[in-house]
């Protein structure tokens, strides 16, 4: 058994841990819940809140992994290989068909989103002119960028990020009311995009969708095409630009968003699970502080502190119990194909929000596709490209963090061995921790937006594959 010290007292140590630790090394009393047993202390004069840690009690074969496991299974891979196919597809040297050997119908391959919100709707005015807020011109915007090269969509002082680059590009081309006012403000002269759905730091996008509008009569399509394509060269790409209705929003005229996550497996595995396959708790631990350290998350405290809290003395380790680290494709493509065709409220697979609204129902989305595939990845170093399991998920709306929590938990509960309806059933889980952490965001790739009906002909994924 691992242990860890640390000089002070638990509470002390609880309070000094940064929140998106908590919850790791905390003091442990057994209590049950009909689908999880909460570990945890009731909290002493002064101590503030205790922060508990959550073990499963749902059917499984094999233990189920710690949230430091999920995180260090996930984040120790190949993850540049896929980052390197994601920049290839959106200079165009390779495409999403390739990845399964066969080409396969993709809204966004070299064709523009169908839109039923493409009609200008000018066409019914009097006489046919446009006059104070009918002038304003509206452009429908088809990005491609690349997760890896941008610090996320939204726009943040200091950061390179993607709605910073296409707001700049996007200056030229506004009025002379609107800069006159932001010069007054001694703000710079950029244009405002509205987007269908932010991304994260890391997330690629081949289809996302954008707005701009103006009362400049001057602008055309191919100018800000080609703004856009000299912003960010062979990061960021203007897959299309069309001037639309002023009715025309790129989120809430959305019907519904496609998602694509590449996970790579290292050599050796294939995506079959693998009998008693276990790994040295000393490596796992190494590589798991140094995966901390690498994305930031160590930086504000001490090596001591860092060991301390990732490595609780009751916490288990693959070997400590009856854990397996292998899974098979087959049986979360199983897991994954249950939310089909379901209205469900997927607030314990969401991060950063609010559990549920104050007034109402909690927000609920409907899936309209969720498949999981063996793939091949080219482009890889060594021969014959890499295995990977791609995972693609259409949705009308995703909650923040939805599909990679989605994807972790699959991961988790298909090594674990788990029964088929696991995901329906953690859904009426009473704390997120019943899920399994975030999966890195470089698998993941928000391939379209729909704007008419779900056509199932247009899935990567097909049914039996």
């Amino acid at each position: 058994m691992l242990t860890a010290s640390f000089r002070g007292n638990r509470a002390s140590l609880a309070n000094s841990v940064p929140k998106r630790f908590r919850g790791i090394a905390t003091p442990r009393n057994r209590l049950a819940s009909p689908t999880l047993s909460m570990i945890g202390g009731e909290p002493e004069a002064g101590e503030g809140k205790v922060y508990v840690h959550y073990d499963h009690v749902l059917p499984s074969r094999y233990d189920r992994w710690t949230a430091r496991e999920s995180f260090q299974f996930m984040y120790d891979r190949p993850w540049q290989d896929v980052q390197d196919f994601f920049s290839s597809v959106i200079n165009g040297r390779l495409s999403l068909s390739e990845l399964f050997g066969t080409e396969r119908s993709l809204v966004h391959d070299n064709t523009k989103i169908p839109e039923a919100c493409e009609k200008s709707g000018l066409e019914s005015l009097p006489g046919g002119n446009r006059s104070g807020r009918w002038e304003r011109r509206t452009y429908k915007i088809v990005l491609s960028y690349h997760g890896g090269s941008f610090d996320g969509w939204q726009k943040q002082r200091g950061l390179n990020t993607v709605q910073g680059s296409i707001e700049k590009s996007l200056g030229e081309f506004v009025d002379e009311k609107k800069a006159k006012l932001l010069k007054d403000k001694s703000l710079p002269v950029e244009g405002c995009a509205v987007v269908a759905g932010r991304t994260d730091k890391g997330v690629t996008a081949l289809g996302q969708v954008c707005s701009f509008y103006t009362w400049r009569k001057d602008v055309e399509p191919q100018h800000i095409e080609l703004a856009v394509n000299t912003a960010a060269p062979r990061r960021l790409r203007a897959v299309s630009v069309s001037e639309v209705s002023r009715s025309f929003h790129p989120n809430f005229s959305a019907k519904w968003r496609r998602y694509l996550y590449i996970f790579p497996f290292n050599d050796g595995e294939n995506g079959e699970l693998s009998e008693g396959t276990r790994k040295n708790v000393d490596k796992i631990c190494s590589k798991a502080n140094s995966a901390c350290r690498s994305k930031g998350f160590g930086n504000d405290i001490g090596n001591e502190d860092l060991q301390s809290f990732i490595l609780s003395d009751e916490d288990d380790d693959y070997e400590a119990g009856n854990k397996q680290v292998s899974f098979e494709v087959s049986r979360v493509n199983q897991f994954l194909q249950l939310l089909e065709g379901k209205l469900l409220s997927y607030k314990m697979f969401a991060r950063d929000t609010k559990a549920s609204r104050n007034i109402g129902p909690p927000t609920e989305c409907f899936l309209y596709h969720a498949r999981a595939s063996l793939a091949r990845l080219k482009g890889a170093d060594h021969q014959g490209g890499r295995n990977v399991m791609c995972i693609e998920l259409v949705a009308n709306r995703f909650l923040r963090k939805m599909v990679r929590v989605l994807v972790a938990t699959s991961i988790r509960e298909a090594a674990a061995g788990s029964e088929q309806d696991v995901l329906m059933k953690l859904m009426d889980s009473t704390c997120r921790r019943a899920t399994a952490p975030p999966a890195p965001p470089d698998g993941l790739c928000l391939v379209d937006v729909g704007y008419t009906d779900f056509n199932p002909a247009t899935c990567l994924i097909k049914k039996g594959s």
